[in-house]
Order: structure tokens, then C-alpha cells, then sequence
């Protein structure tokens, strides 16, 4: 483990990850990489954390008294996922390159397959804003046959009628996740290995937009194995995110707070958890591991004040 002199300490002295599941993800027969355990989700009203295995198109749930149980097959090699303020989850499922919600009567919503009449490439992680937008990013990965020309990041209205692209001068556009005021989004960029952000404004009936004058580039990241993927805010607004060597933590000028050495694993996600959300759940390639932090996680179903950011009129932005 590497810490800092950050106060509050990201990180406690002394802790150690715990891996409660193994088992998950796979390679073929000549080696090439079928899945991992990946998309981490924390159900507060039953304790319970959702897990996805894109290797073998299962979803399953870990409970401290149950353990690793299989919930679901057929999930289309379901990658990063989320949950909304209604407690439904939102999944990617990458086979079928579309991003659904599971209805709490068992049902499936598509909430985005195509944009402009063309079959989207490969969304890759979600999240949700508190007036009930999906923001999802959609890279070229795996060899897809694309129909689009650009890796980018979208956005979905509430009520799913629109889809707008936010933006598409990504390279490998990977995990997002906002500010905890939700007027900036973070999204980090795996082939780049960096993490940028942009402020989020009013965009007339279409709802939100990226705003490209606010483009910056919060960190650049080095080192050992590891490369930027799942992504997650604590509730003092530091970026937690998968890195060289293990999970980052930094701050929201750029500066690298600390660093959770996994021990030569390579993460792909992570969520916080727990009564308290000072639990930190990792997913690898093959484990899930669950650490005590030094920070709760931002609270998805906290209160957000005047979420919508700066409003463009007639006069410019106000």
C-alpha cells in the first residue's frame, strides 16, 4: 500500500484487501481473454454487491452471509454497471452493444442500442445523474464491426426519447463519473492513460451537454501494470480510479493523493460499499476483494442542489 499526507488519509495504515470471490472471468483455449469480473454494484436495501462475469454472461451477488451466489445468465457479457435513485440496475451489455435497465418486475429496458439509426459499438460503462440522465461511454474495443466513426460519450434524457453525443475525441473512452455537485463529469481514457473533465451546462430541450471550453486533462498516469478503467468519486470529491500498480486516488486539482497496491493484480472496477460506505470492493481479472478506507464513498441517493450547472441564453452563458 502507498499513502500519503493527505488529510483525511484515503487510505488507513495497516489495512489489508480481503478477497472474497475468485473463480470468475477466463481465457480461451490459445489464451486470448474471454472476460472478467467486472461493473461492481453496492445495493444498500439488501447489503449486497452486484458482480458481472463478461466471461461467461453471468451477473452475481456477494453477501456477507451468503457469499458468491449466480443470480443471472444470459447478460450479453454485461461489463461496467450502475444503479439509478430507483434502485434498478443499468448494465453495458457488450455482445449485443447496447446499455438496458433490469424493471423491478423482471423486465428489461433497452436504453440504447443505436444512434442516428446505427448500432452503437461497444458501451463499455454508465452512470446515472440525479434528474434521471444515462451517461454511458462507447468505445471500439475487441474488434467490433463498427457502424459509427468516432469512440465516444452519450448521453440519454430521462424519459429515454433522446440520445446526443457529448463527446467523441476519445481515444478509448472507459469509466465516468461526476463531481459531487454533478457540474463536472471525469472520464478517463484507457489507450491515453489519463483522466479528463469537462463542466456540464444546460443544453435547451436536450438537456445537458459537455462543455468543450472546459476540456482538461486532471491527471496523466505511469508506472507498472495497470491502466485507468472503473472510476468512482469519495464523498470529499477524490477520484478513485484503476491505475498502474493498483487503485489511484486523486484529488480533483490532479494530485496524486495515494495508491492501493492490489499485489500484482490488475483491477478493472470498483464501487464503495458497506453500511457506512467506507468499504472499498475491487473487481480483478479473476477476484473480488472488499478494504476498509479512510473516506466513504459519495453517496449515489445524496441530495444534489441545482444540478443542471451554467445556463446558455440568449446572451451567452449565465
Amino acid at each position: 500500500m502507498t499513502t500519503s499526507t493527505a488529510e483525511p488519509a484515503p487510505l488507513l495504515t495497516g489495512v489489508e484487501v480481503e478477497w472474497i470471490a475468485s473463480g470468475l472471468g477466463g481465457s480461451g483455449p490459445d489464451g486470448e481473454l474471454l472476460g472478467v469480473a467486472e461493473g461492481p454494484v453496492w445495493f444498500p436495501d439488501r447489503q449486497a454487491l452486484s458482480v458481472n462475469d463478461s466471461s461467461t454472461s453471468t451477473r452475481h451477488e456477494w453477501t456477507e452471509a451468503t457469499g458468491l451466489t449466480t443470480v443471472a445468465t444470459d447478460t450479453g457479457a454485461a461489463n461496467g454497471s450502475t444503479r439509478d435513485r430507483q434502485g434498478r440496475l443499468l448494465s453495458c451489455e457488450q455482445a449485443r452493444r447496447r446499455v438496458v435497465r433490469h424493471e423491478p418486475d423482471g423486465s428489461v429496458t433497452v436504453v440504447a442500442d443505436r444512434y442516428r439509426g446505427l448500432a452503437l459499438n461497444r458501451p463499455n460503462d454508465v452512470v446515472v445523474r440525479s434528474d434521471g440522465s444515462i451517461w454511458f461511454t462507447d468505445p471500439l474495443t475487441f474488434g467490433v464491426d463498427t457502424e459509427l466513426d468516432h469512440a465516444a460519450v452519450f448521453r440519454v434524457s430521462p424519459d429515454l426519447s433522446r440520445i446526443n453525443l457529448v463527446a467523441r475525441d476519445f481515444n478509448l473512452p472507459n469509466g465516468l463519473a461526476f463531481s459531487p455537485d454533478e457540474r463536472t463529469l471525469y472520464i478517463n481514457d484507457t489507450n491515453r492513460m489519463h483522466i479528463r473533465a469537462m463542466e456540464v451546462e444546460s443544453w435547451s430541450v436536450a438537456g445537458s451537454r459537455l462543455d468543450p471550453d472546459t476540456d482538461r486533462v486532471v491527471i496523466t498516469m505511469s508506472g507498472g501494470p495497470g491502466q485507468p478503467d472503473g472510476m468512482r468519486l469519495d464523498a470529499a470529491g477524490n477520484i478513485w480510479c484503476t491505475g498502474p500498480d493498483g487503485i489511484w486516488v486523486v484529488a480533483p486539482d490532479g494530485a496524486h493523493l495515494a495508491t492501493l497496491d492490489l499485489g500484482g493484480r490488475l483491477a478493472t472496477n470498483l464501487c464503495f460499499g458497506g453500511p457506512d460506505l467506507r468499504t472499498l470492493f475491487v473487481t480483478t481479472f479473476t477476484e473480488v476483494g472488499r478494504i476498509r478506507v479512510g473516506i466513504p464513498g459519495l453517496d449515489p441517493d445524496r441530495e444534489v442542489t441545482a444540478p443542471d450547472g451554467p445556463v446558455w441564453t440568449a446572451g451567452g452563458k449565465s
